[in-house]
């Protein structure tokens, strides 16, 4: 199981690009609301695109015995909002001592740097933001995969970012197949 974070001011592609190709892949995807006020589920991208998560803060308390990994979407101030967030902080810390695959786009590598998640590690984020990837040895790529940590600069690298996941969740075939399906490998 795969839980997508979604924060008030997230970047929507970084967030519905890598579920729309998980899903086609065969993952289970589930976007959680991190506000516990919000039943309704709703969540503000950062274009005032409302997005329904698929569930609340409440229904996601109890970590899944199941889950294999955690995406945090970019933009701001989504990232900085995942940032602060008591829930989020307890998935990422419960993911890095479980070893679980932990993936972050555009400013929010920041919330993984301040924790600490990717000292020694090859990460990337949107340009501004090297700072906050505390220890990390921070590379140009559009996406880095490495170990249980997979990080990408910014928008223009969601569909890349979503292979790099679909082929640590389902396999190279799976992936190769999968940006065909898209035509991704066109581009």
């Amino acid at each position: 199981m795969i839980y997508v974070f979604l924060a008030d001011g997230f970047e929507e592609i970084e967030a519905l690009t890598p579920v729309d190709m998980l899903r086609r892949a065969g993952a289970d995807v589930k976007t959680v609301c991190i506000y516990p006020d919000r039943e309704d589920r709703v969540v503000m991208g950062s274009h005032k695109i409302p997005v329904t998560a698929d569930l609340t803060a409440a229904e996601a308390d109890e970590i899944p015995a199941e889950l294999e990994m955690v995406i945090l979407p970019g933009g701001m101030p989504g990232s900085k909002n995942l940032d602060e967030s008591a829930l989020v902080d307890k998935y990422l810390r419960y993911a890095a001592d479980k070893g679980l695959y932990t993936a972050a786009i555009c400013a929010a590598p920041m919330v993984l740097g301040r924790r600490g998640l990717l000292a020694g590690k090859r990460a990337v984020c949107y340009p501004g933001f090297e700072k906050e990837l505390k220890g990390a040895v921070v590379t140009e790529s559009a996406v880095e995969v490495d170990g249980n940590m997979i990080t990408a600069c910014g928008m223009g690298a969601a569909v890349k970012f979503g292979g790099a996941l679909v082929r640590l969740m389902k396999g190279e075939d799976e992936e190769k197949a999968m940006l065909g399906a898209i035509l991704a490998d066109r581009v």
